[in-house]
Order: C-alpha cells, then structure tokens, then sequence
C-alpha cells in the first residue's frame, strides 16, 4: 500500500485534523499554565519582598543597618536588593547605588530597572521592589530579581511544550495505523465485490463478530447478497421452465391442428380438433396470465391503499363460489369461523390467495374427502387455515412447492401451471404475513396475520 494513498485517505486527514485540534489545546493549555506559574512566583516573591521591608521597618533605627547587611549575606543567588536612603537621597547601607526614581513610596511592590555593580560590570536588571519613608526621614526600599522566578517558569514551559512533540507524533502514527486498516479492510472488500461481480454468487464481504458499523454493516449486506443468491438460482430456472410449461401445450395444440387438417373428414370432426387446440392454447395463456399477476404482485406498491379487511365474509365468499365444485367431486366442504375479524391488507388479493389455497385442497383431495376452512384467533395472531384430507406435501416438499412451476411427480396427471401456492406466498408476503405448510396426509396450510 502506497505511502501516498495513506496520506490522501480520509482517515489520515481526520487524525490529521484531530492531531492539529490536538496540539492547539495543549498549547493554550500550556500558555494557560505558564501564566499562572508565573503569576503565582510573582504574587509570592512580593508577599516575601513585604514581609521583609515590614520586619526591617519595625526594628529599631540602629539596628536597621545590621539587619539590611545580614539579609544581603545570607543571599547566595544574589537575587536580593536592599536600599538605606538619607532624606537628601544619600545612600546609607544596601547594595543599591541610589533610589529608583520610578518607585513609589505607597507600600506598593512593582517593577522597576535598577543598575547593579558586579565584577563583571554594571548590569541592568528588572526587580520587584517596594519602598517606604522612616519615622527618621530615611526611605527603606526592598527589592528581589524576578528572573529566577522567570526562569522557573520558563523550565516549566519548556518541559510541558517538550511534552506536545511526541503527543503530536503519537496522534500521527495512530491516524497512519487506523488508515492502513481501514486501507485494508476497504481493499478487502473490493476483491470480494469484484468476484462477486464476475459471477461468484457465493462470495461474501469479511464480517468480524464485534460490535462496530462496519461489522453491521457487512452483516446487512451479506443478508442482502444470501437473497439476491437465492432470487438468481431462482430465475435462472424459471425460464427453462416456463419454455418447457409452454411448450408443452403448444406442441399438441400444433399436433391437433396437424392431424385434424389432415384427417378431419366432416365439419363436426374438425370442429372437435379445433376446440382441444384451444384448450391448449387456453392452458399456455393461463400460465402467461398466471406469470404477469405474478410480477404483477410483487412489483406491487398497492399496500399504500391497504384497508381493513373482513376475514370472515372472505371466507364465506370462497366457501359459497367452491361449494357446487365441491359437491360434484363428493367433497364436504366446511367453514368454522368462530369470530368476525378483521385485519388490514387488500381485500381483493387476500380473496385471491384464499380461494387458491381452497381450489389447491378440493383438487387434490379425492371423491369422499373433506376440506375444512377455519377462522382463529390467538396469541396476538389471526390465521386462515385450510385443511384437507388429501395426500398431503411431504416434508422434502414443503420449499419446493411454493417455486415457479413445481409440480410434484404424484400430482403430474392434475390439471394445473404449478404458479398457485407461489402466487399465494407472493400475497402474503406483500402484507407481512406468513404461510405455513403442515406436511403429511391430513395436514393443512395456514396464513398467519401477526398483530401490528
């Protein structure tokens, strides 16, 4: 990975930006510290500076003198000023040349230059220094050099501002480091989405099991993929088996046709080849008109129109249109609804999808037989079952019924498309519900309406 695609990517420039953000807080944060040591030495050095003109002021005249050298002695930094002034500016004893012309005698301590004779030569420092007039006319003055307390505060300074190099380099290093990952993670997932997009359906993107975006993110989008898997092996039958559904009646309406123009001998012959040739293509427009109803369906935005709907009179309606079909067949066809109710959907599809599932059961149920549609509610759910003692779906069949044209080897001799428990789960499915199958003779299947 190249040094330049670390510096250009997005997280780099967010560390960057951060580290930046970063390193202007610490030093307002610096110079909030520095301020405030250096004030604080200040405050201190003139509170120690007024102690010391207040203890050498109370003492007796004579022994000022003595006071202001042995303060001086004792000074071995040499940071310690101390002034004896006669009323006409003559100097007594201290290690001052003369009074400051810019000190005040108001018991105030401030800055001032004053010039100091050393073996070096004559250097000029700025003290804080305070001054005060004797009862015997004589002006006291107190002093101490602030560099010292500068130069404290300059360590102090210092070391914190030495402190912000390897927080700032650290903050980098970090920005580089998640840029890689996040490089590699990217780069990753690119490999993977390229073969996805050259055909290998079973390709997935990397998924960590933490807790993070990313990881849901690809959880989401490996869902996502599993059912777009499962939608292209689907379709990718579906033409085969709509050219062969189709080609079926097609061929023995040609057939027909063929053979009635050749033996057809009288009009009433011809007549009865031409009506089995339109069963025939009657059959291949069922299947074309099952398939649009179909994409129909579940291309559908009709739920934005979804009403509430009567369950009840929906199955009273289908058990009165499949009532005379049942009873040619000597099938006992039975309704048990123990409650009106209702649920929101549209009215017409839900019709559609129950009478699918009742001509399902009086057609593969034999002469004798039984169909019972029931209407129950409970455990926050209402659910339409239909029961027949036909047959049954076994349990390897319970996913393969309800694809496109499945038709089960038993039942080949049936009349039918194969597209009726599929058109039924394209329903359900756009209201949200669910169709359950029970498997085995006798068994039932069931559209379940959770409450919302």
């Amino acid at each position: 990975m190249g040094q330049a695609h670390i510096i250009r990517s997005n997280t780099f420039r967010w560390a960057l930006a951060v580290a930046g953000v970063f390193a202007v807080f610490v030093m307002v944060l610096f110079g909030f510290i520095y301020w405030q040591a250096d004030q604080y030495l200040i405050a201190r050095s003139d509170k120690m500076i007024s102690s010391q003109l207040n203890f050498i002021a109370g003492l007796p005249s004579e022994r000022r003198l003595n006071a202001i050298n042995d303060h001086l002695k004792q000074d071995s930094h040499g940071v310690e000023y101390a002034g004896l002034f006669s009323a006409d500016g003559r100097e007594i004893a201290g290690n001052l040349e003369r009074f400051p012309p810019d000190l005040q005698m108001d018991d105030s301590v401030r800055s001032i230059s004053v010039e100091r004779m050393l073996p070096t030569g004559r250097e000029t420092h700025v003290i804080r220094a305070i001054a005060r007039h004797m009862p015997n006319g004589d002006a006291l003055v107190m002093g101490r050099d602030v560099d010292e307390t500068r130069e404290i505060s300059h360590v102090v300074a210092q070391a914190l501002a030495l402190g912000l190099l390897p927080a700032l380099c650290l903050c980098l290093l970090a920005g580089a480091w998640l840029s890689m990952r996040a490089q590699e993670r990217v780069e990753e997932v690119n490999q993977r989405v390229q073969r996805i997009i050259a055909g290998d359906l079973r390709e997935r993107l990397p998924h960590r099991d933490v807790d993070e975006p990313f990881s849901r993110l690809t959880v989401i989008v490996n869902g996502m993929l599993d059912e777009m898997e499962a939608m292209i092996h689907a379709l990718a039958g579906v033409g085969n088996d709509i050219a062969h559904d189709l080609r079926t009646p097609l061929t023995r309406a040609r057939l027909t046709l063929e053979r009635g123009r050749t033996n057809a001998t009288t009009l009433e012959r011809l007549q009865l080849v031409v009506d089995k040739a339109i069963a025939n293509i009657d059959q291949s427009l069922a299947i074309i008109t099952a398939l649009l109803r179909l994409a129909e369906i579940e291309n559908s935005r009709r739920s934005a129109a979804f009403g509430t709907v009567s369950l009840h009179e929906i199955l009273r309606e289908v058990c009165d249109i499949y009532e005379p079909i049942a009873e040619n067949k000597n099938v006992n066809l039975r309704i048990g609804v123990q409650q009106p109710l209702n649920v929101r959907g549209d009215r017409d599809l839900l019709f559609e999808a129950v009478a699918n599932l009742v001509d399902n059961a009086i057609k593969f149920t034999p002469e004798g037989g039984r169909v019972d549609i029931e209407l129950i509610r409970g455990d926050n759910k209402t659910t339409v079952r239909v029961t027949d003692t036909g047959p049954g779906i076994n349990d390897q069949e319970r996913e393969a019924v309800l694809r496109r044209f499945y038709r089960s080897d038993k039942i080949r001799s049936t009349p039918g498309v194969g597209l009726g428990l599929n058109l039924v789960a394209a329903i359900v499915k756009l209201h949200g519900f669910r169709l359950a199958i029970h498997p085995g003779p006798g068994g039932w299947l069931e559209v379940i309406c959770p409450d919302h």
